[in-house]
């Protein structure tokens, strides 16, 4: 029988991973409310364009409402190596990702990303506070590395 403590992080954990597939879902489905639903009010996001940071529940919603339009009209997301880490009310995960479909050549397509966020239990529900999406470059040439093959 699991001790207490293992019982609630493998809740917590399971939580997490809910979370990440009902967010997966709603930009599959291009739905800005249920991809906000998630996100803390002083939710920070680092992208892999710019701008720099952005700050703020409000302004990320203005984020997936300017890029949602250039998503093809169907597609999926992988994910792959998914690793969620919970102590306490914190919580950490990363990924790597990438979307799927049958417009091979849109841009969106070209590559795989990768994923961090950060989240806190507030009120009893997992929030996102951080979120990091990112792909490595190449520092030779300062120029973003596309890979279909991680």
């Amino acid at each position: 029988m699991m001790r207490t403590t293992e019982s609630a992080q493998a809740r917590d954990e399971a939580q997490l991973r809910q979370l990440i597939a009902d967010q997966m879902s709603a930009i599959r489905a291009k739905d800005v409310d249920r991809i906000m639903a998630h996100y803390a009010t002083d939710v920070i996001f680092f992208d892999c364009k710019p701008p720099f940071q952005t700050k703020g529940a409000d302004a990320f919603r203005r984020i997936w409402e300017e890029c949602l339009p250039c998503f093809p009209a169907s597609f999926g997301i992988e994910t792959r190596d998914l690793s969620v880490i919970v102590s306490g009310d914190l919580a950490l995960a990363h990924w790597l990702f990438r979307f799927t479909g049958k417009e091979k050549d849109h841009p969106a397509m070209q590559t795989w990303m990768r994923l961090t966020g950060g989240y806190q239990r507030k009120q009893g529900r997992w929030q996102i506070v951080h979120e990091h999406c990112s792909l490595p470059f190449n520092p030779e040439t300062s120029q973003a590395v596309f890979t279909l093959d991680p």
